[in-house]
């Protein structure tokens, strides 16, 4: 059996709350690699558990290099998340992907330059499998539930994730799209690296909000053009979210996925008596169900 579901959601560019919640609480949660963007909070939908985070901080306080990516999803495995939606707003590189198009990004390609990007060393070593990186699982249900509901939804992409907080300059901009990129961001790395690493599933809800600055007959990307499409977007991601949760509560036990929730055991190259008791207290969330505390 595994673990009972609990979603959580992490909010990017103006998902700063997640309503419809009930028997709210937030927590406030220290953890080894400090403190999470903000509280977490906590709560049911659908009759399913929740856990919400803003991953900016409530009045988005936090530049995405500044994100605290390993406290964020230590917090989230201790609190018994095994499902998580990422929400973020992006660019769009392709003109198909028109402002205001949602993106299920299946693909990243990581141009982060300062992160830490790892839970493991200090003594244990780890390599999670990174082939598919957002849940399949996630990724279907979710888009199921944009079709039935009307927004218009690309499954699958990928999002090239920059270290920002620039935007990108004009060179970049057609480097990427030389690449194939689908959707340019700055914040889903190293989360959904940190996630499998967390055997957590994942998956991404990608908000195009502009055309970067490779559009010929648009306007180059700013702040005001990104507010101006993203609260439209914003409450249809709501809307996918909501829906989502509710078919997982009609069936929670959901499909087997095959990757996610075995990721980090299947990885580990450390024999377990070389694992450190300090290593397996700071990390008792996130190995705790295949290398308990003491070696036990």
């Amino acid at each position: 059996m595994g673990e009972p579901l609990k979603i959580g959601v992490i909010g990017g560019s103006g998902l700063y709350e997640l309503e419809g919640l009930e028997k709210v609480s937030r927590v406030s949660i220290e953890t080894p690699f400090g403190a999470p963007s903000d509280a977490l909070l906590t709560g049911e939908l659908a009759g399913v558990p929740m856990v919400f985070l803003p991953r900016h901080g409530v009045g988005h306080r936090i530049l995405p290099h500044e994100i605290n990516f390993r406290a964020n999803l230590w917090a989230m495995k201790k609190l018994g998340v095994t499902e998580i939606v990422s929400v973020s707003a992006v660019g769009s590189m392709k003109e198909a992907i028109v402002p205001g198009h949602l993106v299920l990004v299946d693909q990243f390609i990581d141009r982060t330059k300062s992160r830490p990007s790892t839970f493991f060393g200090d003594g244990i070593v780890v390599h999670v499998p990174f082939y598919e990186p957002t849940c399949p699982n996630m990724r279907r249900g979710l888009g199921q539930v944009a079709d039935e509901i009307g927004v218009k939804t690309h499954m699958g992409g990928t999002y090239v994730c920059i270290e920002g907080p620039t935007f990108s300059t004009r060179a970049e901009s057609f480097l990427y799209r030389s690449w194939g990129v689908d959707v340019v961001g700055m914040t889903n790395m190293p989360e959904a690296k940190l996630a499998r690493e967390a055997e957590i599933c994942y998956a991404t809800i990608a908000l195009a909000t502009d055309y970067d600055c490779w559009h010929e007959t648009e306007e180059a990307v700013s702040v005001e053009a990104v507010l101006k499409t993203l609260a439209r977007e914003v409450e249809q991601a709501k809307q996918v979210i909501a829906g989502f949760v509710k078919a997982r509560a009609a069936h929670p036990a959901g499909p087997t996925c095959p990757l996610c929730p075995v990721a980090a055991r299947g990885g580990m190259m450390t024999a377990a008596e070389h694992v450190s008791d300090v290593v397996r207290k700071r990390l008792e969330p996130i190995i705790g169900g295949f290398l308990p505390a003491g070696g036990e």
